[in-house]
């Protein structure tokens, strides 16, 4: 890296060179899908030697700055105005513009050389995982927050549960200003955890993040690797081969000091119908799964008439988790998700007797003491009105 080439192009801006500065080459950095460094600093990037290539490294830099983020392309090499000419118009051998109108601005060809450069103003304070990580790391402080110094792993787990649900509750309203909102509790809650363990030498923040990159490179060698699949079945299939492997080579134990197996990464604590649906996905990846929808439709035409035939409350219990199983099956063969499925059906459920409460209350009627002839008639309004 050309450390005058930099100088050079501060000159060039008239800008002071910043404190700290990301030095990047243009032809490595356009090959990315994300820029690869903190959006918090500043960063110059070198060797924009074609409109193409500068175009490609805009791309890039648009995975994380937003359209409107002003950019400043400058030529250090490049004299625009003899010695003799000090107007300021002619001073300006550089071009500022937003990253999203860089493909439609016009721009002159004589800012793509070997030596031009491109300068990336800071994003702004609270944009990367290392300030995240600091902001976390002063909550701990001995001059941090009071509350956040007292958690632990334990008194912190209701709330990563909580959490997850709120994420899960965005996503099936599918409003993405509360999926941020919420993704971000979420982080907070996995900074916090890697937080405190780091405290108690654990392991860091960055150990969790190098092991899911290590994970995901490893199980994905048809993406990073030599190894050929058949679609998505074959990645699953791989995906489960590799995992067994893992397991293997570690030497994990299940329950009875067994070696664990396929369906013991399935969390315990998962909602009941999210597991079964997780216990069926991972057994048809090795083959376990009925050839044909139509028969599965014949298993649920089987547990309801054991339902029927059930002779004790134990048996009923029984046969009617048979019956819960069989159907979150079919929803996996329809590509329905069960769990959300019926948690959006306990929603359609809240919202229409909440119609029929309402009702009764202008009507200064208790629910009580209404007749249900009243109460379905109330119902089917609420269903005309969705």
């Amino acid at each position: 890296m050309d450390f005058s080439l930099a100088a050079s192009a501060f000159e060039a801006l008239h800008f002071p060179v910043p404190s700290k500065l990301v030095l990047l080459e243009a032809q490595t950095f356009s090959s990315a899908h994300v820029p690869s460094f903190p959006p918090d600093a500043p960063a110059l990037i070198t060797g924009l030697a074609a409109r193409e290539l500068a175009l490609q490294v805009v791309t890039v830099l648009l995975a994380v700055y937003p359209k409107e983020h002003e950019v400043f392309l400058v030529d250090p090499a490049t004299t625009t105005h003899s010695p003799e000419d000090t107007s300021q118009e002619s001073q300006k051998n550089f071009v500022p513009l937003c990253l999203g109108d860089f493909v439609v601005k016009s721009i002159s060809d004589q800012y793509f050389s070997p030596s031009a450069c491109l300068y990336v103003p800071e994003l702004g304070e609270g944009t990367s995982f290392e300030s995240f990580q600091e902001i976390i790391a002063h909550l701990r402080a001995p001059n941090g927050c009071p509350w956040d110094m007292e958690q632990t792993h334990a008194s912190l787990r209701k709330h990563l549960l909580e959490e997850s649900y709120e994420a899960i509750a965005a996503l099936d309203s599918q409003d993405s200003a509360s999926m941020g909102e919420e993704f971000g509790d979420l982080l907070l809650q996995i900074m916090l955890h890697s937080q405190i363990a780091c405290e108690e030498g654990e392991f860091t923040a960055n150990d969790v993040v190098k092991g899911i990159y290590d994970k995901i490179v490893r199980r994905h060698p048809h993406v990073f690797g030599d190894a050929k699949v058949g679609g998505v079945d074959g990645v699953l299939q791989n995906w489960e081969k590799l995992k067994e492997a893992e397991r293997r080579e570690k030497g994990d134990k299940g329950e009875g000091n067994r070696r664990k197996g396929m369906l013991d990464g399935v969390p315990m604590a998962l909602p009941a119908l999210s597991q079964a649906q997780e216990y069926q996905d991972r057994a048809a990846r090795v083959g376990f799964d009925w050839p044909v929808i139509e028969d599965v439709l014949d298993k649920v035409a089987e547990e309801i008439q054991e339902v029927k035939d059930a002779g004790t409350d134990f048996e009923l219990a029984d046969e009617i988790g048979d019956l819960f199983f069989v159907l979150v099956n079919f929803a996996r063969w329809k590509k329905v998700d069960a769990e959300s499925a019926l948690r959006g059906t306990n929603l359609k459920f809240k919202k229409r007797f909440g119609y029929i409460e309402t009702n009764a209350k202008a009507q200064g009627r208790n629910l009580s003491d209404m007749k249900l002839e009243e109460m379905d008639m109330l119902w089917n309004e609420a269903k005309k009105e969705g």
